[in-house]
C-alpha cells in the first residue's frame, strides 16, 4: 500500500496526544480507541465533509478545542467517578452541537453500543429480534442450558402483568409450573434413553459424548418451555437501529414491552445518548402511535377473515410463489458487472440464448464451490421465493436469525397443534409431555378470550406456528446448507431441506450448485461437532 500523504504531518507532541486514541500513527488503515461512541460518531460526521485526515480532525477540532471538554474527558479516562460523568456530559453537549449540522439519519449509524436484555420472556426476545438491520442479537440457548432450576423457589418465567391481575393468575402459575416440573422430571430419563440408544464408542471422548447427549435431551424437551420462559439477549448495534428498536418495542401494548423500551432508553442514554434521544422526543411518540395505529387497523380488517375450516396439525413448508423468469434474471445479472451494456440490453441478449447457454452462464457465476462457505455472488439475489411455513416455535426461534430476507409471523398460539418428538415416543416418555402441553394449550385458548396478546406467554415451544418467508436464491444457498447441517435441530433441518427441494424442483439449474444441503437424518446431531471441538482443544494444548 502506498504511504498515505498525512503520515508525516504530526509533530512529536501531536503524535503523543493522538497515540492513545488511534491504533496506528502512520498506516492509512487504523482504528479508533479509548473514545466515547458519540465522539467517534461526531468524528466520522466531520470526516465526510472535510479534506483533513481523521487524525487531524481529532487533534484540531476536538483535542485542541477547549470548549469540547476533551481534556477533562481524557483525564478521567477509564474512571467511573463523578468527574468522569461530568466530563462526559460536557463532551456530549459539545458533540451534540457538532452533530446538529449533520441531520442525516445515517450519522446515527456511526456510534454503537453493547446492551444486555436479561430475564426477559421469549415473547419479548422474539419482538426484539424482529429487527433485521443494524443490530446483532445473541440469545441464551435452549440446547446448552437447562431450565429446571428455581430461583427463590420459583421457576424462571415472566409473571405477565395483565394475566397476574386477572382471574387467570392462579391457573397461569399452576400450568407453567407443571410445564417446568415435567421438563425437570423428564430430563434425566431422556438423557439416559439417548445414551442407551447411542452408546459411546472408543473414538469419542467422554466430554464430547456427555455434551452431545445432554444437548440432544435438551433439544427433545425444549417444546415444554413456555414463551414466558426467561431468557437473555445480548445486542450490539448502531444508534439508528437502537432508536428504531426503542420506538418499535414501545409501540406494543404488552406491559413487558413497555418496560423493555424504557430499559433500553435508559441504558442507551448512558452510552450513546445523542443517537437515541429522538426515541424519547415527540417525534418518537408520534412514531409509536403510528406503528400501534397501523397494527390495530390491520387487525380490524383481519377480523373479517373466515375461520380455518381444516386446521393444520402437522409441520410443512409450502412454496407459494417464485420468479418464473429467474434463470434469465440471474444470468443477466451475472453478466452485468462485466459489460458496458444496459441491463435491458443484456436481458434481451440472454433471453435469446439457447437454454443450455443460459445455464452455462449461471454455472460459471456460481463458481467452483469446494465448501459451503464459498458463496455465489449478488446475481443470485435476482431469484425470489415465497414460502408459507408451519413448524414448531422452537424451529422458528432458530430460523428467525436469518435477517437478510423478509419473514413475518402470526401470533403464537395453540390452534395449529403441537409436535411430539419421536424420541419421547420411542422412549415411552411422551405421556407426561402430552399432558403438560395440552393443559397449557387449553389455558392459552381460555386466556385469549380476554387477553389475546398476553395469552402468548402460556404457549409452549412445541406448538406449531405459521410464518411467511420470502428469500432470494443467494440467501437460500446460505440458509439451506447451514440449517440442514448434521448438528442442527431436526425440526428446522426439515424446513431447510424442504425449502431446498422446492427450489430444486422449480429451478433445478439454479439449485445445481447448492450441493452442500444434507438430506440425511442423524441420531445424535451434535456428536461430530463435539468431536471437532475435542480436536481443537488438543491442538490448543500442543
Amino acid at each position: 500500500m502506498n504511504t498515505p500523504p498525512h503520515h508525516m504531518e504530526f509533530t512529536d507532541i501531536e503524535q503523543s496526544l493522538l497515540a492513545p486514541f488511534v491504533t496506528d500513527m502512520t498506516s492509512s488503515i487504523f482504528g479508533l480507541r479509548n473514545l466515547p461512541e458519540v465522539v467517534k460518531g461526531a468524528l466520522f460526521s466531520r470526516y465526510s465533509r472535510s479534506d483533513k485526515s481523521i487524525r487531524r480532525i481529532l487533534l484540531d477540532e476536538f483535542i485542541n478545542l477547549p470548549e469540547s471538554g476533551f481534556e477533562q474527558l481524557v483525564a478521567q479516562l477509564g474512571s467511573e467517578s463523578r468527574e468522569q460523568l461530568v466530563a462526559t456530559q460536557q463532551a456530549e453537549a459539545f458533540y451534540d452541537r457538532v452533530l446538529v449540522g449533520y441531520g442525516d439519519d445515517s450519522v446515527a449509524e456511526l456510534g454503537g453500543a453493547h446492551v444486555a436484555c436479561e430475564e426477559i420472556s421469549n415473547v419479548a426476545a422474539k419482538i426484539i429480534e424482529d429487527a433485521r438491520i443494524g443490530l446483532s442479537p445473541l440469545e441464551k440457548s435452549t440446547r446448552y442450558v437447562t431450565f429446571n432450576k428455581k430461583v427463590n423457589g420459583q421457576y424462571r418465567y415472566v409473571r405477565e402483568t395483565s394475566i397476574m391481575q386477572s382471574r387467570w393468575a392462579d391457573a397461569y402459575e399452576a400450568t407453567l409450573d407443571h410445564l417446568f416440573d415435567t421438563y425437570d422430571a423428564l430430563l434425566e430419563p431422556t438423557i439416559a434413553w439417548v445414551r442407551s440408544r447411542t452408546p459411546r464408542d472408543a473414538q469419542t471422548s467422554e466430554r464430547a459424548y456427555n455434551s452431545a447427549t445432554r444437548a440432544k435431551a435438551c433439544d427433545v424437551l425444549r417444546g415444554l418451555l413456555p414463551m414466558a420462559t426467561r431468557t437473555n439477549v445480548g445486542l450490539f448495534g448502531n444508534g439508528r437501529a437502537f432508536e428504531y428498536l426503542i420506538t418499535r418495542v414501545g409501540s406494543h401494548q404488552l406491559d413487558e414491552m413497555q418496560q423493555v423500551s424504557h430499559g433500553l432508553q435508559h441504558a442507551l442514554d448512558n452510552l450513546i445518548p445523542s443517537f437515541v434521544k429522538r426515541a424519547a422526543s415527540p417525534r418518537g411518540a408520534a412514531m409509536r402511535a403510528y406503528l400501534a395505529g397501523a397494527r390495530q387497523a390491520s387487525q380490524q380488517h383481519a377480523n373479517a377473515l373466515p375461520k380455518p375450516t381444516s386446521p393444520t396439525t402437522h409441520a410443512h413448508t409450502t412454496l407459494i410463489d417464485y420468479d418464473r423468469d429467474a434463470l434469465v434474471r440471474v444470468a443477466s445479472a451475472a453478466l452485468y458487472p462485466h459489460s458496458q451494456l444496459s441491463l435491458s440490453e443484456i436481458t434481451a441478449y440472454v433471453h435469446a440464448l439457447p437454454h443450455a447457454e443460459q445455464v452455462a452462464i449461471v454455472t460459471a457465476a456460481a463458481g467452483e464451490r469446494a465448501v459451503r462457505f464459498h458463496k455465489p455472488g449478488r446475481a443470485f439475489e435476482e431469484a425470489r421465493y415465497v414460502f408459507d411455513i408451519v413448524a414448531d416455535i422452537g424451529a422458528y426461534r432458530d430460523l428467525q436469525r436469518h435477517r437478510i430476507l423478509t419473514q413475518e409471523r402470526q401470533t403464537f398460539g395453540p390452534d395449529l397443534g403441537y409436535i411430539v418428538p419421536p424420541e419421547l415416543q420411542l422412549a415411552e416418555l411422551d405421556a407426561p409431555y402430552r399432558v403438560a402441553i395440552e393443559r397449557a394449550c387449553a389455558l392459552a385458548r381460555d386466556i385469549s378470550e380476554d387477553l389475546p396478546e398476553s395469552a402468548q406467554y402460556v404457549v409452549p415451544m412445541a406448538c406449531l406456528m405459521r410464518w411467511r418467508f420470502t428469500v432470494n436464491l443467494r440467501e437460500a444457498y446460505h440458509l439451506c446448507e447451514l440449517r440442514s447441517s448434521p448438528q442442527g435441530h431436526p425440526t428446522y433441518r426439515a424446513v431447510a431441506q424442504q425449502m431446498y427441494q422446492h427450489i430444486a424442483q422449480v429451478h433445478p439449474e439454479l439449485a445445481a450448485a447448492m450441493k452442500f444441503v444434507d438430506l440425511n437424518d442423524y441420531e445424535l446431531e451434535r456428536l461430530e461437532s463435539e468431536k471437532k471441538l475435542d480436536r481443537k482443544l488438543q491442538q490448543a494444548q500442543q
